[in-house]
């Protein structure tokens, strides 16, 4: 930055706001060209994965499942061969999407790290001291939650949606663009989630959320959690038990985390004093 922080004013602040967050559309723009380009190899590879029979989670489960059955039906998973797509546009508009959401998922490191340089200023030298892993630890556990949600859920979701049915009178025929969109609103809305503990860290250092607090609505977080793990899965009672544990074991990791935050704040008021 050209001026110290305290000599900023709100105009100031605003114009170097709008700077960082145009590097960030740019990084976003520039990954999302890369995957418009390497389409066939996302599609096919990645989006498309889980409704491959020989995807590496459902061989993993028909292995775990013979233990308990000789034929298990895991092991042998119907999926069509071929998605609808039923509107001339279709196939394009999904592409630029696609490319956008996965360019920030990417891209997520670089978006921390612009926003680490637009708050670090506003830092004390011991809070930005204290905060260096900042972009490390949220970027890790982004991505933590784009494999669990690659590797568990979607496939368990894929599963599930391609294999239940109410009655032999209804054909499926799904549209890539529901499938497609289903595996990308779970990659990202389960990596956000995943971001829990970084979140409730500055809530802390803001005093918006305290230990005491998080126990105490422990419960209510419960439902929530629930409610929110039925938001962005089908409703598959196993999926959505799958989605809750972590977010719940993030929730118990956040007390501690909010424990330390506060615990190093008493700590530095009592060397002021």
């Amino acid at each position: 930055m050209a001026k110290g922080t305290k000599d900023m004013s709100f105009l100031d602040h605003l114009e170097e706001l709008r700077w960082h967050i145009i590097r960030i559309l740019i990084a976003i723009l520039i990954v999302a060209v890369v995957v418009f380009i390497m389409k066939k190899e996302v599609y096919d590879y990645f989006l498309l994965a889980h409704i491959d029979p020989n995807f590496i989670t459902y061989k993993g489960l028909c292995e775990i499942s013979k233990l308990f059955s000789d034929v298990p039906e895991i092991c042998t998973p119907n999926f069509p061969d071929h998605l609808q797509a039923i509107q001339p546009m279709s196939e394009i508009m999904n592409l630029i999407w696609v490319s956008l959401i996965l360019g920030f998922i990417l891209s997520f490191p670089y978006v921390v790290f612009e926003i680490w340089r637009f708050i670090s200023p506003g830092l004390h030298k011991d809070e930005r001291k204290g905060s260096k892993g900042f972009i490390f630890v949220s970027s890790f556990l982004f991505f933590i939650g784009v494999l669990f949600s690659f590797y568990i859920i979607a496939p368990l979701t894929a599963y599930f949606v391609y294999h239940f049915e109410i009655t032999d009178a209804i054909e499926k025929n799904f549209t890539f663009n529901s499938h497609i969109s289903m595996i990308t609103n779970l990659l990202l809305g389960v990596s956000l989630v995943f971001e829990l503990p970084i979140i409730i860290y500055y809530l802390t250092k803001m005093g918006l959320v305290t230990p005491e607090f998080l126990k105490k609505y422990r419960k209510y977080s419960l439902v929530i959690v629930l409610i929110f793990s039925a938001f962005i899965t089908p409703p598959d009672v196993t999926s959505q038990i799958i989605v809750a544990i972590p977010i719940l074991i993030l929730y118990e990791i956040s007390i501690g985390v909010s424990k330390k935050v506060l615990k190093k704040q008493k700590k530095k008021e009592l060397q002021h004093v």
